[in-house]
């Protein structure tokens, strides 16, 4: 009875192994796993303290579903969507676009200061390169500051959503607004002026963004290659569904229309939530826990306290 309990653990963690291996991969690109032990084991300071809400949200597999809730979230914005269809190769190369922005969340949220720097400077320094004319005409360019902070809030809004509604350990109000705070910090290094620092201020925010939100081709085009068409094996089509149909639940009625998503309330409110809860589990199951980190000094102070 023995052999066969040692047997059947074996072979447990062997599948979960491959499953975290197959899955990190594919979020984190072929240097992922050198990338975070840089990441995590590169003694120094930090901007953020371990106890920090925004570790406890980045880290969590509540992630994956915000991270697909917040593009859809932000290709609503027409000068936003001009530029990604532009300029990101988000449909000739999702994944290597996916994996960019993993690696630049990991490093802010917990590398060292001096590599979180170079990524902030190394992402401004790819924005002053996007520009051009939105189908409707309008110039744009990747380093407004408006755009820039619509990026950032449709992000902080999805992650913290996502986290509150599937994450291991939601937050407690002063939590949510201790995330917010923290995020707000890298948002000022990107370039980002006056980003919400509360979630009052976030929702306020958001609010005042949505007369220059619409529905344009290019916005639907991108939903329906995230949500229907993504270039993934077959085996893995039924969980990204589910991680697909997750994600729609969560965006406010406001958002679906102009996406041509319906909003199925029963549905959502009972097989989608548990299916969504079932999967975030998984994949919380399956991925590699972070390696241990070496903190060898405390955060460093915010661009306002310098």
């Amino acid at each position: 009875m023995g052999d066969m309990s040692g047997l059947l653990t074996g072979l447990e963690t062997g599948v979960r192994q491959r499953i975290g291996a197959a899955l990190f991969e594919r979020v984190a690109g072929p240097d992922g796993m050198a990338n975070r032990a840089r990441i995590h084991q590169t003694p120094g300071p930090r901007w953020f303290s371990p106890q920090r809400p925004i570790r406890r949200v980045h880290a969590d597999a509540s992630m994956f579903v915000g991270g697909l809730r917040a593009l859809l979230l932000q290709s609503l914005h027409p000068l936003a969507m001009a530029a990604v269809a532009d300029h990101s190769g988000f449909r000739s190369d999702p994944w290597g676009r996916l994996q960019r922005t993993s690696t630049f969340l990991a490093t802010t949220t917990f590398g060292t200061v001096h590599d979180a720097e170079r990524a902030v400077a190394k992402v401004r320094g790819i924005h002053r390169r996007v520009k051009g004319v939105a189908p409707d005409g309008r110039a744009y360019h990747a380093t407004d500051p408006e755009l820039l902070a619509w990026v950032h809030i449709a992000e902080v809004d999805s992650f913290l959503t996502c986290h509150q509604r599937f994450g291991a350990e939601p937050l407690d109000a002063a939590g949510c607004d201790g995330y917010v705070a923290d995020a707000a910090e890298i948002a000022v290094r990107l370039g980002v002026v006056d980003p919400p620092r509360t979630t009052a201020e976030l929702a306020r925010q958001l609010e005042r963004y949505r007369p220059q939100l619409a529905s344009t081709p290019e916005s639907r085009a991108a939903a329906r290659f995230l949500l229907f068409n993504p270039p993934l094996p077959l085996v893995a089509r039924g969980p990204y569904a589910v991680l697909a149909a997750t994600a729609v639940s969560t965006l406010p009625t406001w958002a679906r229309w102009p996406l041509r998503l319906p909003r199925l309330p029963m549905a959502e409110a009972t097989a989608v939530r548990l299916s969504g809860h079932a999967l975030v589990r998984t994949i919380r199951w399956a991925l590699p826990p972070p390696p241990t980190a070496l903190e060898h000094a405390g955060p460093v102070p915010s661009p306002a306290e310098r």
